[in-house]
């Protein structure tokens, strides 16, 4: 199998910048586990969204980081509130990650879940959430990158993990078509905003 030759946004002195949907497809690639952030709101009304990009920073002091899109509707309520809880997705919680990661409906209308004794929303069922407040935020790009110092850790179920892979649930599955979209139907996390 040979790659595909990327397409050059623009030219800068240093060589070529990757257009949005290459950077999208090469990046797909490298296969991510799926959380929901959540939160509260100003008026205690909870709030979350699906991210892939999370991660442990340190471990001495604990710190955590995760990218919320500058446009999205939940990760301002989250960043003025200063507290955030990270819901990592077990493999079988798809309805969860389809919830979380739409623009549309109401997030927890008919969901059951608890207030966590950190003031944050923790999802039931989930492989681990790790309980933080925002200690940090770089803004970068489209994104800002949030920086969490870690208050708790809560260990869950001890079931497989949601991944996502090249536009896809899992890593078994076809590959990608050529033009860099998922093969089928299914294209979850390209086109929605997440934060």
């Amino acid at each position: 199998m040979t790659a595909e030759p990327l397409t050059a946004a623009s030219e800068t002195p240093g060589g070529t910048v990757p257009a949005p949907a290459d950077m999208r497809r090469a990046m797909g690639a490298f296969a991510t586990g799926v959380t929901v952030v959540t939160g509260l709101g100003a008026g205690g009304e909870p709030v979350g969204f699906v991210c892939q990009s999370f991660a442990s920073v340190s471990l001495e002091p604990p710190l955590v980081l995760f990218c919320a899109d500058h446009r999205g509707r939940a990760w301002p309520h989250i960043r003025d509130s200063g507290r955030f809880c990270v819901n990592v997705l077990a493999e079988d919680q798809r309805g969860l990650c389809d919830r979380f990661g739409s623009s549309r409906g109401t997030k927890y209308e008919g969901l059951g879940w608890d207030l966590s004794r950190r003031g944050t929303p923790s999802l039931r069922g989930v492989l681990m959430r790790v309980h933080a407040e925002v200690h940090a935020v770089h803004a970068t790009g489209d994104h800002d990158v949030v920086i969490g110092r870690v208050l708790e850790l809560e260990a869950g179920s001890d079931e497989r993990p949601m991944l996502f892979f090249r536009g896809r649930f899992g890593v078994e599955g076809r590959p990608d078509s050529p033009s860099g979209t998922p093969a089928g139907p299914f294209t979850w996390g390209w086109g929605d905003h997440w934060g």
